[in-house]
């Protein structure tokens, strides 16, 4: 029998073996053909996800710790060669095999053992979804009252923590999200390809306009600026901070590119849109950031701080606008598709991309995520404690595609019960895997949250990521054999 051959019967075999309980419409692989996302469509996700009001308020931050304008430049240039390197290597897992992120955890984790993962970073995505919401839904609150001062008295009482004028706000911006989401990848597509220009309009527009105001004069540094040692620990800390922001992504990153065209449009998306783009993102905030400090001697705490002091109306109106419909695209991109896959793939048989976008949605209301935004207890040790795990689980899959099995994968075995199959391990767990990821999860954690290492948490994905993938790499079994078979037999048209 001929390699072609054994090829193609392998995926017979395997293509009568579907499980309805793995394999659905919308967690199948992608056909190649058909597939349109484009080195531009990649660029949009970071063009849009980039420039949030929540990546602002920490690049400002680090001005106001004492870093200077060529610290910042400095810690966003690492940051971005590594995110570059990264994100890269996860899209092409996604581009390969055409799967989202719930059926590419089976590779590692089995078929049973991946709900893990996913259910991990469903849930923060979910948690920063209602966030993410509640903060756009701020902003266009307190535009809504300077432009129609009498809806104030709407923002004065309390029901379960939000006012009359904040539920309306935030319950309009809620539903929006629900409906683009309603209309499946395709919709989210063509909405990230507006924002995304509109955004980085808006915020070079912003940049000119306070260069302007501080007459061409912006401040490099704060009053006492870091200096030596302490400056390179700074860079260092916020450096792997900004990796860390992206570590949802980096897991999920192949839910976008199971729609890419080609690796190089990959390659060329993430070249713009991250390292480009991440510099260019640096420029405004030390813009921002120096000029306002030029200015008053204050240093700014997002840009929405700026946009409140708009002089014109209209400006005022198109500067919010643009801020509100950045922070959708952000939270579409981030924080809804994730828990979108995750609940499919946990209830594959009630729940479709739609349902489970509604299901996702009515999670993040209920939550109240105002009560958690403004609790520092639950956001630093419950969102946190949860960011931690994903650096272990981002550990032991990329190990398990990449050194073990060097981007080989049987992509019909994935959706398949029966117990002989390459990713059915014991009883559906990969008890490897978990053994990896266990140990390293619970000191990730421990670094994250416990004070004592306060000077180390900001590795702690890091420190987790590395301990996962060589405790997996160490305990991983290679005795099994390792096919690589494409999924077009059981592929669906690409959104």
């Amino acid at each position: 029998m001929t390699a072609l051959e054994d090829r193609r019967s392998a995926t017979e075999t395997d293509v009568t073996a579907t499980s309805s309980g793995l394999y659905t419409y919308d967690l199948a692989p992608t056909k190649r053909e058909g597939r349109r996302w484009g080195a531009y469509n990649v660029f949009t996700l970071w063009a849009n996800d980039v420039h949030s009001l929540g990546n602002y308020a920490f690049a400002i931050g680090l001005f106001a710790l004492g870093l200077n304008v060529w610290g910042i430049l400095a810690a966003f240039t690492l940051a971005s060669v590594l995110l570059f390197l990264l994100l890269t290597l996860s899209g092409f897992m996604g581009h390969k095999t055409g799967v989202p992120f719930p059926v590419m955890s089976r590779i590692a984790f089995g078929i049973k053992g991946a709900k893990i993962p996913a259910a991990v970073r469903g849930a923060v995505a979910i948690a920063w979804f209602g966030i993410q919401t509640y903060l756009a839904s701020a902003v266009l609150s307190t535009l809504l009252v300077a432009m129609f001062p009498g809806l104030a008295c709407l923002d004065t009482n309390s029901l379960l923590g939000q006012s009359t004028l904040g539920w309306i706000t935030f319950l309009v911006l809620w539903a929006v999200q629900v409906v683009i989401v309603s209309y499946g990848m395709q919709m989210i597509r063509r909405y990230m390809a507006f924002a995304a220009p509109t955004t980085l309009l808006t915020m070079c527009a912003l940049a000119v306009w306070m260069f302007v105001r501080a007459d061409g004069s912006i401040s490099l540094s704060v009053d006492a600026p870091l200096t030596g040692g302490a400056m390179w620990l700074q860079v260092l800390q916020a450096a792997a901070l900004w990796v860390v922001i992206y570590g949802t992504f980096v897991l999920n990153f192949c839910d976008f590119t199971r729609s890419a065209r080609s690796r190089g449009s990959i390659v060329r998306g993430n070249v713009i849109g991250i390292p480009v783009n991440m510099l260019f993102f640096a420029v405004i905030v030390a813009v921002l950031s120096g000029a306002q400090f030029s200015l008053d001697g204050h240093v700014i705490t997002s840009p929405t701080d700026i946009v409140r002091t708009v002089p014109n109306m209209f400006l005022l109106a198109v500067a919010s606008l643009a801020l509100i419909a950045l922070t959708v695209a952000v939270n579409l991109l981030a924080n809804f598709v994730a828990p979108i896959y995750a609940l499919v793939n946990l209830f594959p048989r009630r729940l479709d991309f739609r349902r489970a976008g509604l299901v996702s949605a009515v999670l993040g209301l209920v939550i109240t995520p105002w009560n958690l935004y403004n609790s520092p207890v639950v956001v630093n040790y419950f969102l946190g404690g949860l960011g931690a795990l994903l650096g272990p689980l981002f550990g032991v899959i990329m190990a398990d595609y990449w050194l073990l099995r060097k981007s080989r994968v049987n992509v019909p075995a994935l959706y398949t019960e029966d117990a002989g199959a390459e990713y059915h391990y014991r009883r559906g767990y990969n008890p490897r895997a978990v053994a990896a990821f266990v140990p390293s999860a619970a000191i990730a954690v421990v670094v994250a949250l416990v004070p004592w290492f306060h000077a180390a948490a900001g590795f702690s994905w890091f420190i987790g990521a590395i301990l996962a993938a060589a405790l997996y790499a160490v305990v991983a079994d290679r005795s099994s054999p390792i096919r690589d078979v494409d999924g077009e037999a059981i592929a669906v048209a690409a959104e």
